[in-house]
């Protein structure tokens, strides 16, 4: 891991002072990252790892997270970008190996919050059974932003049984989800509207490759896979729709979303459906299977709500449909623009 800033002793506050990567900055990477992210990849600090070789086709990922505020209840910008790297690989039915991992920090931030930000990183990879293998750091001049940015890469070895592709996507398929909707959006949200002590949610970010392997174990036939990150559940099946132009029908009832979600979300004017998850995966499953997939899912920890929440069909012209609780029907969109702005 590299790096181009420097802290100083006085105020225990990330400054610009050493930014020419001098001995304050080996002191940054030996007393704060190598302590928690050490391994044997990336204990040697040279410019690049190198991976085991594989026998199978190697999944890559990238993505890149900024959130207000840092930390949130049930987790933080750390916890976030290794779920999320992670999750991108799982839902690809990929083992999740090694991650990169490189921060962009503005002058000010405490150590104390880089630190506990950094025991997060740690105990999330440690949960995905992934390394941490190599990394950067920069300092920037304080922008009156959040202080932290991370980019994220990752690498992970393609199961062999793994047959996902959406062109695989037929009438009677059934539309499952792993737990409850809106939890990670709406926690932030709340946070920064001043109802974090006034309500109980908290962030869904969590790791998704070992519940994913466990579905992929039963030998079920799944098809589709992702995590409905930014646009929620709605973004996702209108995707599939759009894809495989046939129709989405969700069943409102059936819809796994916590009172005090639905409730939070009315009171900010938002749709649950289209609020971000970082620990949820939405899978499209062979009819056959799809109750085995949903048992599997609810003995995992991650996965005690799990439920089918709806079906496939041939209906023209191919929608995404909510089936109200009424009886009704309203078509599911992506939202226009970005509702909850910086969440993952």
């Amino acid at each position: 891991m590299t790096a181009q800033s420097s802290i100083t002793s006085e105020d225990d506050r990330i400054t610009m002072a050493h930014g020419g990567g001098g001995e304050l900055t080996k002191r940054l990477i030996e007393e704060h990252f190598l302590p928690r992210l050490g391994n044997q990849l990336l204990n040697p600090l040279t410019d690049s790892a190198t991976l085991p070789p594989s026998s199978t086709p190697v999944v890559f990922t990238t993505d890149a997270f900024v959130v207000l505020p840092l930390e949130f209840p049930g987790g933080d910008i750390g916890r976030l970008a290794v779920c999320g790297t992670v999750n991108d690989l799982a839902v690809m039915g990929a083992t999740p190996l090694a991650l990169s991992l490189a921060l962009v920090i503005e002058e000010g931030l405490s150590l104390k919050t880089l630190d506990r930000i950094i025991d997060s990183i740690a105990r999330a990879a440690r949960e995905a059974d992934v390394l941490v293998a190599t990394g950067d750091t920069k300092v920037i001049e304080h922008r009156g932003g959040d202080g932290l940015t991370i980019t994220t890469a990752g690498v992970g070895r393609l199961r062999e049984d793994v047959r996902l592709d959406i062109a695989r996507v037929v009438p009677g398929d059934v539309v499952v989800v792993s737990g409850r909707l809106a939890d990670h959006g709406l926690a932030i949200m709340s946070v920064r509207e001043g109802l974090a002590f006034e309500t109980e949610l908290r962030s869904d970010a969590a790791p998704l490759n070992h519940l994913i392997d466990a579905a992929f174990d039963t030998g079920a036939d799944l098809k589709f896979l992702r995590d409905p990150t930014r646009s929620g559940l709605a973004g996702v099946v209108a995707d599939i729709a759009e894809e495989t132009n046939l129709t989405v029908e969700i069943d409102e009832a059936a819809l796994p979303i916590a009172p005090v979600a639905r409730h939070t979300a009315e009171a900010f004017g938002l749709d649950p459906l289209t609020v971000a998850n970082e620990g949820k995966c939405v899978a499209i499953v062979a009819a056959d299977d799809a109750e085995r997939v949903v048992e599997t899912f609810r003995r995992h920890p991650l996965g005690r709500h799990a439920g089918m929440i709806g079906r496939v069909t041939e209906t023209t012209p191919p929608l995404a449909e909510l089936i109200t609780e009424a009886g009704g029907r309203r078509v599911i969109q992506r939202p226009y623009g970005e509702e909850l702005p910086r969440i993952c």
